[in-house]
């Protein structure tokens, strides 16, 4: 489904978070947002879940508003996970504002948690889990309701080294077998090259849009010897134009 996001602008009382953005996201497309902290990804990620209504500007989902459509789902990086209930029911907890038959959520539940991985571990709980495996729920959870789109904030960022990188990996095979757009904002512009067929560079805040980045390596090609030079090229030029402005944003950060 279709994303277009049209001279969008945002602020909090005086401040000023995003600034005039403009994109299209395409039909399937995974389309990622870069930039330094503070920048206004996370703002305007809301924007397009509905959950924020932007100062000015129009976002438009398939033709309609975001509240005009079936469930925008969020994957964040707190995984966000009922304690007190197992893999399933954690999974099974937004069909439950749902009027459907109980077979159907039943259904709909197994198919999210055979796709992905956790079919096993229907019956455990989140203490049982590790981080990774926590953020399988939270995205199994996210396909649960069949979403018209899917919007990522960080998701990963929470994992250790070696658990985001098995997760990345299978997060790009999940993606790749689902006819879905997503939005997926990240500080990690390796994970920005691994899963966005596009990635979009902000300026400090407020956050403008710098320049869209193509990613013309095929999705499933990007872990094989001959893709590296052209994904350092890439992570080069990307570098290149947020690190001065991630320097200083940090030193703000840093100084509040």
């Amino acid at each position: 489904m279709t994303i277009v996001v049209e001279r969008v602008s945002h602020r909090f009382g005086s401040l000023d978070v995003v600034s005039d953005v403009s994109f299209d996201v395409n039909d399937n497309e995974i389309f990622a947002i870069v930039g330094p902290s503070g920048c206004g990804k996370s703002t305007l990620l809301s924007i397009v879940g509905g959950l924020i209504e932007p100062a000015s500007g129009d976002v438009r989902v398939g033709g309609l508003s975001p509240d005009a459509l079936n469930p925008i789902t969020f994957v964040f990086q707190d995984f966000a996970l009922l304690p007190w209930r197992s893999v399933a029911g954690n999974v099974q907890l937004p069909l439950e504002h749902r009027d459907l038959p109980r077979a159907e959520m039943q259904h709909l539940v197994k198919d999210a948690l055979r796709r992905t991985g956790l079919t096993d571990f229907a019956e455990a709980y989140p203490k049982q889990l590790s981080g990774g495996m926590r953020q399988r729920v939270g995205i199994a959870r996210a396909l649960a309701v069949k979403p018209s789109i899917l919007l990522m904030d960080e998701p990963l960022s929470a994992l250790d080294g070696q658990t985001r990188e098995i997760l990345m990996e299978d997060l790009s095979g999940l993606l790749a077998s689902t006819r879905l757009s997503a939005l997926y904002v990240t500080h990690n512009l390796d994970e920005a090259l691994r899963l966005a067929d596009r990635i979009a560079v902000f300026s400090r805040r407020p956050g403008r849009l710098r320049e869209i980045i193509d990613v013309p390596v095929a999705r499933a090609e990007r872990t094989m010897p001959d893709a590296g030079a052209e994904l350092a090229r890439l992570h080069g030029h990307l570098w290149s134009l947020i690190r001065e402005e991630a320097i200083d944003a940090e030193r703000e950060v840093a100084h509040v």
